[in-house]
């Protein structure tokens, strides 16, 4: 079998800062902390009660890419399904508790990976750190202390009369203070906001405060165009200043698309291996194909690839074929045809009715030859496509 060279370099691929160093901490399998690979979270829409339906939806999560995931536990009735779930999710879970402080203990109890807690809706917190940080520390629990802007304790709001980000960090390092104070370490913090700006700024703070392992989110980030803007754009700003070890990126979608948007950020800037990408112009007069069309069949045809590969679909001959030649498979379409590239070279000119299949046949091909699949399961990660 001839080996296929996909372009992946030699060194690991350059990064925009270096990342922040934090302490270790598990949750569950899963490290989280400058010594691991940023992880991605996500949430679960099912009601927990409904074992099953949890069940299935962290197994798409999984099946995604996600590494962690997080359950509401809002009663008893939720608590008493927590076991099952931690037992049988392949991915550790996090139980998030509001409100209710037995419910903290109930999922300690249960073999949840890690407990959410939110300090500020949850009655009279601070009075029981101590024996939730023995609970936790007993049988081995991790713990992310939530601060969010809808939700901060009455004295904070009192002293800066909305939640700023100066706000925000005074209550995640007044939280961890309490739970270092009984020699518990094994917590990560979020402070999250609705505004990208004040989140980013209130975790640069925090930052600079401790080497606790941040949790990033953007809060109620809206639907999924939105969400995913304000996400990307507060991710971004963070992460290429090497600040956070997790992140949850919040759609009003289906949890599946957060771990997408999700996973792509970190891909973007380096910081996951890159999968399938598609490099595509953004389509202008001087296009001789429905770009855009092609671009969609290709990336749909290719979804769930796990070998990395660069596939570009160009739609002129201006940037077309340096651009396919520049990527692992590539097409400059016009004329009704396209060339077809395989690194660099044209391996055949096919009708324009034939792109799609002809692309999705040979990024087949080169992932079987490249010994990343056994023939059967071929699409189940990521080729890079580019489309022009």
């Amino acid at each position: 079998m001839t080996a296929v060279n996909l372009g992946i370099p030699s060194l690991p691929p350059p990064v925009l800062a270096p990342r922040r160093k934090t302490r270790q901490i598990k949750v569950g399998s899963v490290g989280v902390g400058s010594d691991s690979q940023i992880s991605v979270q996500s949430m679960t829409t099912t009601p927990t009660t409904n074992i099953n339906a949890t069940l299935q939806q962290i197994a798409e999560l999984t099946a995604a890419g996600c590494d962690i995931v997080r359950v509401a536990c809002p009663s008893a009735d939720d608590a008493e399904a927590l076991p099952i779930i931690a037992k049988k999710s392949q991915i550790p879970v996090i139980a998030d508790i509001h409100f209710q402080p037995k419910y903290v203990f109930a999922a300690i109890e249960a073999g949840c990976a890690a407990v959410r807690v939110n300090p500020g809706n949850i009655r009279k917190f601070d009075d029981q750190v101590k024996e939730i940080a023995k609970a936790a520390k007993d049988h081995g629990t991790s713990i992310r202390i939530g601060v969010n802007a809808g939700s901060l304790d009455k004295r904070i709001m009192d002293k800066y009369g909305k939640a700023t980000p100066e706000a925000l960090v005074e209550s995640a390092v007044w939280e961890a203070s309490l739970f270092e104070e009984h020699d518990f370490h094994d917590f990560k913090i979020s402070v999250k906001h609705n505004d990208p700006v004040v989140m980013v700024r209130a975790y640069e703070m925090l930052a600079e405060r401790g080497d606790w392992p941040l949790h990033l989110g953007v809060t109620e980030a809206g639907p999924a165009f939105q969400g995913t803007i304000k996400s990307s754009v507060a991710f971004g700003a963070l992460l290429s200043q090497g600040i956070g070890d997790t992140i949850r990126v919040s759609l009003s979608a289906p949890p599946v698309e957060e771990i997408k948007v999700g996973l792509q950020i970190l891909q973007s800037l380096n910081l996951r291996e890159r999968r399938l990408e598609i490099v595509s112009c953004p389509s202008c007069g001087r296009a001789q194909v429905d770009v855009y069309k092609l671009a969609e069949e290709v990336t749909a045809g290719l979804e769930g690839m796990t070998v990395p590969l660069r596939v570009a679909v160009m739609g002129c001959v201006v940037n077309g074929p340096g651009e396919a030649r520049e990527a692992d498979l590539g097409v400059a379409s016009g004329n009704g045809k396209g060339q077809i590239f395989v690194k660099g070279e044209v391996i055949k000119t096919v009708p324009e009715d034939q792109i799609v299949e002809t692309l999705i046949e040979e990024a087949l091909r080169i992932a079987e030859e490249s010994g990343g699949t056994d023939g059967e399961d071929t699409v189940q990660g990521g080729p890079v496509v580019t489309i022009h």
